[in-house]
């Protein structure tokens, strides 16, 4: 299990004044604190630590995520008894239950129901964590997705539809909210995807990649884990979005900066290994070769009449993953270290949000600060941080919000700007918009240069101060992740015997990629 890093909550064994940003693990000032806090609760506790006393009370909430995947199949009998009743116009709305459920029903369940505000206890992280039952919620999801999409083809080709009460086949109308629904199914899908990608084991890493093939977005997988987490909230990330810049101006800057990312990533880790990157061993050409098979074996079942639905279905549904990536991080910069990079995400460099609805379907994604300190945490022990910059509703509302670009201006900018103690500079800011926002909120942009943003430099602490290992063994003071002299890391280019010191300093950890090959410490 990965260490917790710079977040922890406030729970009978700590002290309210300590700083939830210091990881107990490398600092020692903290590590002392720690063992005075757990000497000091020791005896009080002994008695109720084994066996803990504690119930997830989402345990089997978690399967209502399910539902998403399964959206074709729940608007089917409605459809029946509609058509029954000779109600045309209500089963061709039943097609679109699914889109209902996302854009109203969620974002009225938040409303209704409210924050969650439970985390965890430390006691049971590691059984919970452990614990089969949460991983096969996600693993059920994907059998669904692909029965939803091989059903849909059939919808959307067959010309006698009797069984539905159909005389034929669907109307347009009825294709659109069939479209609608997959790709409602495969956009979650890549959440679901998201989940598996960040795990160790390999069958897990294949199973997100199967995820994203019905969205065409296999390149996902490469460019979450080692782009968008190494960047986040930063002016080179393409999938964050920036303060003045629009939903729409987002979605093609990260789409295509995303693909292009992933494809550099892959060729510099290949380019390592002597390899070009027109190789099966591309995670990117592999992914999409998933979606080249799939697809094509549906055309050849269904003909050619399925080809431009599955685009729009796929379209729409990365278009789903753009639009939570837009409201992640809207507006929010990590500032540049005295060493020259940027600072470690931290839990204000994510907006979080803790309604309990569309966290359930979401596989609490909107617990989001926990995990950029943790990205290979699962899901059901991630914890929500007051501290963490909130949203005013769950992901599902502000997705709605975010479509209209004068309603998410109107909710977010004063939230950004409140964020940051009215200081605006301090923000990720849209180029294009930069000296118009700054001159709206008092800022002299020709006076302050082309940037018109001064940098705010902090003290870099995250730094190994001496990176020698008499045993050739560094690690990850995120993840735990290994470095061996001995082994080395093939896949990543490094054969056994590379020595430490012949790492580039631009590579960061291979599992969590968030850490940097300077803040390894040494094992000693």
């Amino acid at each position: 299990m990965s260490s917790t890093e710079y977040i922890r909550p406030r729970g009978a064994d700590e002290r309210p004044d300590r700083d939830p940003t210091t990881d107990p693990t490398t600092d020692p000032a903290a590590r002392d604190a720690a063992a005075q806090d757990t000497a000091a609760v020791g005896d009080a506790t002994d008695a109720a630590v084994e066996p803990y006393a504690w119930t997830d009370a989402k345990r089997y909430l978690w399967l209502l995520g399910l539902i998403p995947a399964m959206g074709l199949f729940l608007s089917m009998p409605f459809v029946i008894g509609f058509n029954g009743l000779g109600l045309g116009w209500a089963a061709t709305a039943a097609w679109f239950l699914l889109p209902v459920l996302v854009y109203v029903a969620i974002p009225l369940g938040d409303l209704a129901v409210g924050a969650d505000g439970q985390n965890p206890p430390d006691e049971v992280m590691d059984r919970l964590e452990a614990d089969p039952f949460y991983r096969w919620c996600t693993y059920l999801y994907i059998p669904f997705q692909y029965a939803s999409l091989i059903v849909a083809c059939y919808l959307w080709t067959a010309q006698d539809l009797s069984w539905l009460g159909y005389d034929g086949g669907l109307g347009i109308a009825a294709s659109i909210g069939v479209a609608w629904t997959v790709a409602i199914t495969g956009g979650i899908g890549i959440n679901t995807a998201h989940e598996l990608g960040h795990k160790i084991a390999g069958s897990e890493k294949w199973l997100s990649k199967v995820a994203l093939a019905t969205t065409g977005y296999g390149h996902f997988f490469i460019e979450h884990n080692r782009g968008h987490h190494a960047r986040v909230a930063t002016p080179e990330d393409p999938a964050s979005s920036r303060f003045g810049e629009s939903f729409w101006a987002f979605l093609p800057r990260s789409v295509v900066g995303s693909a292009r990312s992933a494809w550099h990533l892959e060729s510099e880790r290949l380019g390592r290994l002597g390899k070009s990157p027109w190789t099966i061993r591309n995670d990117n050409l592999n992914a999409w070769l998933m979606t080249v098979v799939l697809f094509g074996g549906l055309i050849a079942v269904f003909g050619w009449e399925v080809a431009p639905w599955l685009l729009v279905q796929a379209v729409f549904g990365f278009s789903l993953l753009e639009v939570v990536n837009y409201l992640e991080h809207y507006g929010l910069k990590r500032q540049k270290t005295s060493a020259g990079r940027y600072q470690r995400c931290r839990p204000e460099h994510s907006w979080n949000s803790d309604h309990l609805v569309t966290n359930i379907f979401l596989y609490h994604l909107q617990r989001h600060s926990d995990h950029h300190a943790n990205p290979m945490r699962r899901y059901q022990v991630l914890r929500s941080f007051e501290q963490a910059p909130q949203l005013p509703s769950g992901y599902a509302t502000m997705m709605v919000l975010a479509y209209v670009p004068p309603l998410w201006r109107k909710v977010m900018d004063k939230r950004v700007l409140a964020h940051y103690d009215g200081d605006i500079t301090r923000a990720n800011i849209q180029p294009s918009k930069r000296e118009k926002i700054l001159a709206r909120h008092g800022v002299d942009a020709a006076a302050a240069g082309s940037t018109a943003v001064a940098e705010k430099v902090v003290a870099d602490t995250d730094i190994a101060a001496d990176q020698t290992s008499p045993t050739g063994e560094y690690v990850c003071p995120n993840c735990g992740h290994h470095y061996s002299e001995a082994a080395g890391e093939p896949r990543e280019g490094f054969p056994p015997g590379t020595p430490w010191s012949a790492i580039p300093t631009t590579w960061r950890c291979s599992d969590c990629g968030v850490r940097d090959k300077v803040d390894f410490l040494p094992v000693k």
